[in-house]
């Protein structure tokens, strides 16, 4: 495991991944989920204890609060109750995408830089929609809807049905693996800028501050209001909409 110090940030990379089970093999984005499971595992601990019916805590107020606002969210896209049982799923796709966004700002690569995480989230978001489109008309209903309205478009509707979950996970991984490439280079930039700027100060002084990124320092910060939490909560935000969206569409056949 080596670390690597860039700017404000300290990022670390896993060389050789340890195998264990066999084929089996432990990455960095593997332990980074870990971590976030463990986040927020040990959030929802923390907001769910000791609840009361009467004079609450400000803790269970915030726990309310966002289950409430899980509810709100999933209801008024869909217009009902009847998919309630959605909210479970969509509040943890959202919590689980917004720590894994935003865990990068103490340093760690976020989990969602790797294409596998929102591939998997893609997946059993696809199950799932084919399990309740098959609900709703039956197989022979479903298979049926791939030759509408004409047969000949089979074809591209077979390849349209598969193209859900393939642009839902390059949607997510694109913003957020973008917005890490666009951090490294604004952090390589300025640290040149400054190498560049404090090397024209003449003698040893100059020396020394050419190998200090000074401009590395405050500036990335600002940006990463938007490349970070913006980006990130956004992200977040459009995977689980879509989620509500397409299944709420497959219910209605």
């Amino acid at each position: 495991m080596n670390f690597e110090i860039t700017g404000s940030k300290i990022f670390y990379t896993i060389h050789t991944p340890i195998p264990v089970l066999g084929d089996f093999q432990i990455t960095e984005t593997l332990i980074v989920s870990w971590i976030v499971m463990v986040i927020i595992t040990l959030l929802c601990i923390f907001l769910t204890r000791n609840l009361q019916v009467e004079n609450i805590s400000k803790r269970q107020a915030i726990a309310e609060m966002l289950v409430e606002t899980a509810n709100n969210f999933v209801r008024g896209n869909t217009g009902s109750t009847k998919f309630d049982k959605l909210i479970p799923l969509v509040a943890t796709i959202f919590t689980t995408s917004v720590v894994s966004n935003l865990i990068c700002l103490v340093g760690l690569r976020s989990p969602t830089a790797d294409l596998a995480t929102e591939a998997a989230w893609a997946v059993v978001v696809f199950v799932i929609i084919t399990a309740t489109k098959i609900k709703a008309g039956g197989i022979g209903g479903y298979l049926k809807g791939f030759t509408q309205p004409i047969p000949v478009l089979t074809p591209f509707n077979i390849l349209s049905e598969f193209a859900t979950p393939v642009s839902m996970a390059c949607r997510h991984f694109g913003n957020i693996l973008s917005g890490v490439v666009i951090d490294g280079l604004i952090y390589a930039a300025l640290a040149l800028a400054s190498s560049a700027i404090l090397g024209l100060i003449p003698g040893t002084v100059g020396a020394v501050l050419s190998q200090i990124p000074i401009l590395s320092v405050g500036i990335p910060a600002v940006l990463g209001v938007y490349f970070d939490w913006f980006t990130g909560v956004m992200q977040a935000f459009i995977f689980s909409m879509l989620t509500i969206m397409y299944i709420a569409n497959a219910a209605e056949g």
